[in-house]
């Protein structure tokens, strides 16, 4: 059980804002939120262990939304794959990347996104490859890179935007074998 409660608050807040994103009533999402953990305290106390934890808990959160839309008849709120989820997309991602699991299949998916990011990442155009690798990988902050290349804050912010988009695009693939599996 305190595996269970310590993976409720590892994943809690990325995992309620997934759920908001995409939920337009508070009270609906925190419901999603509270049936995701139940389900996962329930499949814990019958002794299967949930392999891939991270993609375990979003696939889980992603079909309770599907499902809550089809029984009210609602109309869902944006697809995955819109603009706006940037932070959402690369964070899944960093999910099997940083899985804290150690297994064969674990680490076999970890080389594979690895693999595919560095490929993605090459067929970049230079300055979205820089950006992109600047704040994600080194967290350097944009107004530091805009001052060290000469260009704007918006043209730094808008070279990281389309690297996004570029790399989503590329990754879609990936994606949807990986974690949504």
């Amino acid at each position: 059980m305190q595996s269970v409660a310590r993976t409720f608050n590892i994943f809690k807040e990325r995992l309620s804002a997934f759920i908001s994103k995409r939920v337009s009533i508070v009270e609906d999402a925190e419901d999603i939120l509270q049936e995701v953990f139940y389900q996962f305290t329930r499949v814990n106390d019958l002794g299967k262990p949930v392999e891939q934890t991270a993609a375990w808990l979003y696939r889980v959160a992603r079909n309770l939304i599907i499902n809550k839309y089809k029984k009210k008849g609602e109309v869902q709120i944006p697809a995955f794959y819109d603009e706006d989820a940037d932070e959402y997309f690369l964070q899944e991602i960093a999910d099997v990347v940083f899985c804290e699991e150690v297994t064969p299949e674990t680490e076999y998916l970890r080389g594979l996104v690895l693999e595919e990011i560095k490929n993605a990442l090459n067929e970049l155009p230079s300055e979205q490859r820089e950006v992109f690798e600047l704040t994600e990988y080194y967290g350097m902050p944009v107004k530091e890179i805009a001052k060290n290349t000469g260009v704007t804050v918006n043209t730094v912010l808008s070279q990281k935007h389309y690297a996004v988009i570029r790399l989503r695009k590329v990754l879609k693939g990936l994606y949807i074998n990986v974690v949504e599996r």
